[in-house]
């Protein structure tokens, strides 16, 4: 089997990156700091571009892509650190009507996490709530997989206006949060609960893997051009060995996450995850200390990544969720 990117793979990477440096450049992020609602004349660029239909058959409207590409797509999406409820779009493209195109925005909530937080409450035009579907084996690949709980999962939505929530702090400036305190759920959707959970990990993953991969090249250019005692501070060993050791970290979380896309099989989700979260905040450290006292400033990106790791990191299977879930399959 050959891991690879194929020449229309490296196509769609570069396209993406190629996309959004044009579209949300160094000058938009820092204007989204201060004014994080979401621009809507790019959501529906990112939709033309098929951003959210890249799964969905061509037959339906879509660009009939899989699950590798996608992660390429959401791995330069985090490299970017491009707001939003991108994951919920994107699994959500072909269920609720004018998602796709980017014409309707719509968040998605974990209704078993406490609190349930939404992403960008004053930017959604629905909310889906999903329930079950958690209670997973780490063995199987798909929604049979994994005990009753998994099996009745189901998906509801509803108009933002029936929606009651209370304010919520976000560690992320980006990413506006409020908690929700009571969703109707007046209509069911026809979704695969465990599929759709699984998948949004995954995405989530890549997007963690695209901000410490970006974090690795922040740091080596400061490292390059920041100079001390007459030479560049990326000279001395211990600068190189906190460079080298992002490095190793990102590479790993690549290969998890790219085998995870291929294989879809939840023990390899959770390991995808699990290895990007640890990339994305502990490099986003790093790169804060390879960048030294600035580092730690406003104006600097770098706290804008780790703000954005450790908030992807709560989201979807977090830490403990997936270490109890691989010491059971050890176990088992």
């Amino acid at each position: 089997m050959h891991f690879q990117l194929t020449e229309d793979q490296r196509a769609l990477r570069d396209g993406t990156r190629e996309l959004l440096a044009g579209r949300f450049g160094r000058d938009r992020l820092r204007a989204a700091v201060g004014d994080p609602a979401l621009d809507r004349a790019l959501w529906r660029e990112l939709g033309a571009a098929g951003f959210f239909a890249l799964r969905l058959p061509e037959e339906a409207g879509g660009v009939g892509l899989g699950l590798p590409e996608a992660v390429l797509v959401f791995e330069e999406a985090g490299r970017a650190l491009l707001p939003g409820p991108l994951v919920a779009c994107q699994l959500l493209a072909g269920a609720v009507d004018g998602v796709a195109s980017g014409e309707k925005i719509v968040g998605l909530c974990e209704g078993e996490r406490e609190p349930v937080l939404w992403e960008h409450p004053a930017d959604c035009d629905e909310l889906i709530l999903v329930e079950g579907g958690a209670g997973r084996s780490a063995h199987g690949s798909g929604g049979e997989a994994g005990g009753a709980q998994g099996r009745m999962g189901g998906a509801y939505r509803s108009a933002t206006d029936r929606v009651a929530c209370a304010p919520f702090a976000s560690v992320d400036p980006l990413t506006p949060l409020a908690q929700v305190t009571d969703l109707p759920r007046t209509g069911p959707l026809a979704l695969d609960a465990p599929r759709l959970r699984r998948e949004a990990t995954l995405l989530t993953a890549a997007q963690q893997l695209g901000s410490a991969a970006r974090t690795v090249e922040m740091a080596v250019r400061h490292a390059r051009e920041r100079e001390q005692f007459g030479a560049p501070v990326g000279s001395f060993q211990a600068v190189k060995h906190l460079c080298a050791q992002m490095l190793v970290r990102a590479e790993i979380a690549r290969s998890a996450v790219y085998a995870a896309s291929v294989t879809e099989s939840v023990l390899d989700v959770t390991v995808a995850k699990l290895l990007a979260d640890e990339a994305a905040v502990d490099n986003a450290r790093d790169c804060l200390q390879v960048h030294g006292g600035m580092g730690f400033t406003w104006e600097a990106d770098v706290h804008l990544h780790l703000k954005r790791a450790w908030l992807r990191a709560a989201r979807w299977e977090v830490a403990r969720e997936a270490e109890e879930l691989l010491a059971a399959d050890l176990i088992a």
